[in-house]
């Protein structure tokens, strides 16, 4: 397996192999890696003959109060699970290498990002957005993969593609938990012993308002109201958002009488978690 590090690298290589015939997938993330991300990987690589993992903590997707500096990072575990996954190039570029001193060039969207994850973090889907187009320009695959649990994410990447004509597919996969249901997340690993158990209302809360959907029940109201009273039965736990929208356009709409996204944000302790669920 290939560790590139500059953007000429990965370029180079990716021409090396699209002179073979090749088919190209990348897996776009922040490292320290989990099981979330090896099933994007694993699925990558099921469907290309090669696959890219971008492993690089994008500055510019942070706002100055948030984790950049603490963000977890292990490259060297990293490529241990990209190599035994079957990877053949992880791109971890500095990101002096991403983005020079003069850099003033953004990719921005309005709509999709209005609610959600954007209303508590205005400024996170233009760095998203940024750095994902710079990666589609670098490694130019055929298909990139993205998990749900970043469902708007999702949707804002392949709104992205579709209206900006990229010449490549978006493909989502599911969720993927740990056994008592909390949504794998590199974030998991903020959480103390009791803040850990804490973090179940969570996955609880979306389980609990995937079936009430399943059972008939169409009011959107009533599906949210039983997922706060979940949530804030635990005292540790502080409500970002709890909400429902249309999905893929993310705007807000309380009746699942079409595909709709069922999404939370939660603050535990100070880490905030999010988790959601789609019924169509």
């Amino acid at each position: 397996m290939i560790l590139a590090t500059t953007v000429n690298d990965v370029k180079e290589q990716v021409k090396v192999w699209r002179a073979l015939g090749l088919s190209v997938g990348l897996v776009p993330t922040m490292g320290y890696l989990h099981e979330g991300h090896q099933s994007l990987i694993k699925r990558a690589v099921e469907e290309n003959d090669r696959v890219v993992v971008s492993v690089f903590v994008n500055p510019i997707q942070f706002a100055p109060n948030e984790d950049l500096e603490s963000y977890p990072r292990d490259l060297d575990a990293d490529c241990r699970l990209c190599q035994e996954t079957g990877a053949a190039m992880v791109f971890h570029p500095e990101p002096s290498e991403m983005y020079a001193e003069d850099f003033t060039t953004f990719v921005d969207m309005t709509g999709v990002t209005k609610e959600l994850c954007g209303k508590s973090r205005p400024t996170h889907f233009r760095g998203v957005c940024t750095v994902v187009n710079k990666l589609f320009n670098i490694v130019t695959p055929d298909r990139a993969y993205f998990g749900q649990k970043d469902a708007q994410q999702l949707a804002v990447i392949r709104r992205m593609v579709r209206d900006l004509n990229m010449n490549l597919e978006i493909v989502g996969c599911p969720i993927i938990r740990e056994a008592d249901g909390l949504a794998k997340s590199s974030r998991n690993t903020y959480l103390s012993d009791e803040e850990r158990k804490a973090a179940l209302v969570l996955s609880k809360a979306i389980f609990a308002g995937e079936k009430l959907i399943k059972d008939g029940e169409q009011d959107g109201e009533k599906v949210l109201a039983a997922m706060r009273e979940i949530i804030e039965a635990e005292p540790l736990a502080r409500i970002d958002y709890v909400e429902m929208v249309k999905w893929d356009s993310i705007e807000i709409y309380h009746r699942a009488d079409v595909p709709v996204l069922v999404a939370i944000a939660v603050y535990i302790g100070k880490t905030r978690l999010i988790d959601n669920f789609i019924a169509e």
